[in-house]
């Protein structure tokens, strides 16, 4: 590569470490005895999966597995490439294994993205050992990893950056000759913000960088307020079919739950600015109302059921208030798992075996000769006893006198303690007469 093709370059790819001495970050990861280490240091033949956040080294590691070692390096995007790529870059590290002893790396970039044929194609040199296999993938590889690939291969993790080792990355691209070579300066502030707008992300809080080196002249500081024009804003990280859906919906129900609104707006901001289904937020506002609200405040579910149907009928960005107004409610109301546990309570009998016949006062007597069978025989219709309820048994042998609701003393459910009590006080009191 020329000098002017490796300047035509992002700063991010410039700057990346050439050993693994110049990686910043995941010291977990490099320190003497671990897998990477004996990876690069003794040529130990192993397959590893690398998984992190965006920006945390793991093109980076791979990258640098090539450089220091003697082994050829292939580098596969399961974006753009697929089984037939697979297969003949195996084919080619077989035949360099065999005539000249020379063993192959094959890093596949984002290989959560091969579906299940395409990543057992890889089993054979991974179980053979005909390559070592580095796989680096943003998502759970527990979900996106076929088990069998994964079994075979070492999982490491890596880490967002602190904010020192953000710092250190910035700092470096200022000064390298192959980054920016002291061409601009960074006020401090600016520096804080740019941190801010990483989020842990090294090749990020790189791009910024040079986004914003890009307006000024040289020799100029890059202050805030540069910065901000160049960026805009922060990027939010968060992929609608990956861990940051779950783990920002997992919070988002926890912090309603736990009734801090202020937590619950900012997910649903977070959702919200990176392109989340409204709907799928809505449904979830459904689900909370009942399943954590209940009948501590009945009006909960009707505010969640009116913003699912704003969603359909406004769409955003205006629903974003009606979203934001259930949010609000939900978070504030008194909270009770009564209905939750009663149903759960009374599927859990059905499915141990307990769903005895229906008893026969209770059966369907509507048609011609069911009065010869029994059915219907006794009924007590409540209606026509006072206070509409009568004593007489409704439920199964099997669960007759099993207690599935019981009610909380949170908000408006507390009144239903003592009416449960006088109701269940008649059913199961003395024989009506």
């Amino acid at each position: 590569m020329t000098a002017a093709e490796a300047g035509r370059q992002p700063l991010a790819v410039r700057m990346r470490p050439r050993a693994l001495d110049e990686v910043v970050g995941q010291g977990h990861l490099l320190g003497p005895g671990t897998p990477i280490r004996q990876l690069v240091d003794r040529d130990v033949p192993m397959s590893l999966v690398l998984w992190g956040p965006p920006g945390t080294g793991k093109t980076t590691l791979a990258t640098v597995v090539s450089h220091v070692t003697s082994r050829r390096f292939v580098e596969i995007s399961a974006v753009s490439d697929g089984v037939k790529r697979v297969r003949a870059e195996i084919d080619l590290a077989r035949r360099e294994l065999g005539m000249a002893g020379r063993q192959t790396v094959l890093f596949v970039d984002e290989v959560h993205r091969f579906n299940k044929a395409q990543q057992d194609a890889l089993l054979p040199a991974v179980e053979n050992r005909w390559v070592s296999f580095i796989g680096a993938t943003t998502e759970n590889p527990f979900f996106s990893v076929i088990s069998p690939l994964l079994s075979r291969s070492l999982l490491l993790t890596l880490e967002p950056l602190g904010e020192d080792e953000l710092r250190e990355v910035i700092r470096r691209a200022l000064a390298d000759e192959r980054g920016l070579d002291g061409a601009v300066g960074l006020d401090p502030a600016a520096e804080d913000h740019l941190v801010r707008l990483a989020g842990g992300d090294a090749r990020r809080a790189l791009t910024y960088l040079e986004a914003a080196s890009l307006v000024v002249d040289d020799g100029a500081v890059i202050d805030a307020d540069v910065l901000e024009k160049a960026v805009d804003r922060a990027a939010v990280r968060y992929d609608r079919e990956g861990d940051q859906h779950y783990d920002v919906i997992s919070a988002f129900i926890k912090s309603i739950r736990g009734s801090d609104v202020d937590a619950a707006l900012h997910y649903l901001a977070r959702m919200i600015e990176a392109g989340e289904d409204p709907r799928f937020i809505a449904r979830r506002l459904i689900v909370h109302a009942s399943e954590d609200v209940g009948m501590a405040d009945p009006t909960a579910l009707q505010t969640a059921v009116a913003a699912a149907q704003a969603v359909e009928f406004v769409g955003l960005p205006e629903a974003r208030i009606n979203l934001a107004q259930a949010v609000i409610h939900l978070s504030l109301a008194p909270k009770s798992n009564a209905v939750i546990m009663a149903v759960d309570g009374a599927l859990g009998d059905v499915r141990k075996g307990l769903a005895g016949p229906v008893p026969g006062h209770l059966r369907d007597a509507h048609y011609k000769g069911a009065a010869k069978i029994g059915h219907g025989q006794g009924y007590k219709y409540a209606h026509d006893h006072p206070g509409g309820v009568v004593r007489q048994q409704y439920a199964p042998d099997s669960v007759d006198g099993r207690e599935y609701y019981r009610p909380t003393r949170h908000g408006a459910e507390s009144r239903f303690t003592e009416v449960l009590a006088r109701i269940r006080s008649v059913l199961r009191g003395a024989p009506d007469r």
